[in-house]
């Protein structure tokens, strides 16, 4: 067994840091303590016990995917998502004492991915990390070696804005004039020290960083389409088809990487961008958490017109998106959906107005502005938002209470 899988050994949690996650859950508690004083004795007693042992952590693993997917994902318990993530990682050790070879890691690699999507690691984050690490250097050489296009910088055009815009506000001037008024604001020169801006311009770097993880991938240009899928994909495979050199392979799907919490799963990424100080203002004596997601798809994919609960900071780091807002004031004029998981969502197209269909639309006022790299747009919560991606594009946008 090489030195680095035995010094992994080392971060697995103890038996003693377990225990609260797993209070109520009589199978987790057993299987989970065999588990952990497995590993914590490892290194003195070998892999005695580990066949059986790892066949219960198997199981564990597979009962916990089920009640996950068992309703709809937000009522999962927190304590389900933990004990599902951490089963995962011993999951891992077990397949790694059982062979390192490359495909064994790729297959690690995967369950890993799949712990963080659906599973919570976040009080395992050194351990997530340093075992995304070993798997990713010993892992399968991609079967496609192909070299990613270096994208140009957009040459910066003037566009109609129907909204103010400032030029890197301070945070007095934004609080009064953006987050205090409920004014949504076009801001300039917010970003420019993102070292994102230049680097992940070179798309094989986001390969380099990135490729080996597992994401999910929203399928067509619509999430309100008929049309419209999920897929988990290798970001890898997602770069080949969406921006190599033969993009006639993607056939007619446009894919998109919408909505994700990249850097909580790529934490390398999250060191080229920064959190805005405009996302520490609220109406709370302590600033609220931070939800940052990443949008990167090629030219044309399309969020519809649609409205986020919380305050929004959509920052662009290449590509260009045109963007249609229209005031919660407007909310009836534009024909929410009536059902439950689209309720924040209009029926309109924004970008074609079908008055004859929906004669309350032509009562609607629209803001139009392009964002362009560099650019920051802040909407307050619950604005109309319609976003078409006018070139490849990477965007990342900030939510906060």
């Amino acid at each position: 067994m090489d030195t680095g899988f035995l010094e992994l050994t080392k971060l697995l949690p103890r038996w003693v840091d377990l225990e609260n996650v797993v209070q109520h859950e009589v199978e987790a508690r057993y299987i989970l303590k065999r588990a952990a004083d497995h590993w914590a004795s490892f290194q003195s007693r070998g892999d005695s016990g580990a066949e059986e042992t790892g066949y219960l952590v198997c199981a564990l693993v597979d009962r916990n995917w089920e009640r996950i997917h068992t309703g709809h994902f937000s009522q999962v318990a927190l304590a389900t998502r933990k004990i599902y993530a951490i089963a995962c990682c011993f999951k891992i050790f077990f397949l790694l004492l059982e062979s390192t070879s490359p495909a064994q890691k790729d297959a690690c690699s995967e369950i890993l991915d799949e712990a963080q999507l659906l599973g919570c690691l976040e009080d395992w984050s050194e351990l997530k990390v340093a075992l995304m690490d070993y798997l990713d250097k010993g892992a399968a050489a991609a079967t496609n070696s192909e070299t990613l296009p270096t994208l140009e910088p957009l040459t910066r055009v003037s566009s109609t804005c129907d909204i103010p815009q400032l030029d890197a506000p301070s945070l007095e001037e934004f609080q009064t004039k953006c987050f205090g008024a409920g004014q949504p604001t076009l801001l300039l020169n917010t970003i420019q020290h993102w070292p994102a801006l230049h680097k992940w311009l070179d798309l094989n770097y986001i390969l380099q960083v990135a490729g080996n993880r597992t994401v999910p991938i929203e399928i067509g240009s619509n999430y309100a389409s008929d049309e419209w899928s999920q897929q988990l994909v290798k970001i890898r495979d997602f770069l080949s088809r969406q921006f190599g050199k033969d993009t006639s392979k993607a056939g007619q799907n446009i894919e998109y990487l919408a909505q994700h919490e990249l850097f909580s799963q790529i934490p390398a990424l999250k060191e080229d961008i920064s959190i805005p100080d405009y996302c520490t203002i609220g109406n709370g004596d302590a600033p609220g958490a931070v939800d940052i997601k990443a949008w990167l798809g090629p030219a044309g994919t399309i969020s519809p017109m649609h409205y986020d609960p919380k305050h929004n900071l959509l920052c662009q780091v290449f590509g260009s998106k045109r963007i249609i807002l229209a005031a919660p004031e407007d909310t009836d004029n534009l024909y929410p959906h009536e059902s439950e998981f689209l309720a924040n969502t209009a029926r309109i197209d924004a970008a074609q107005l079908d008055p004859e269909t929906y004669p309350l639309v032509a009562k609607a006022k629209f803001y139009q502005l392009l964002l362009q790299p560099g650019d920051c747009l802040y909407m307050p919560p619950k604005w109309w938002h319609y976003v078409r991606s006018e070139a490849p594009s990477f965007s990342v946008s900030f939510w906060w209470e």
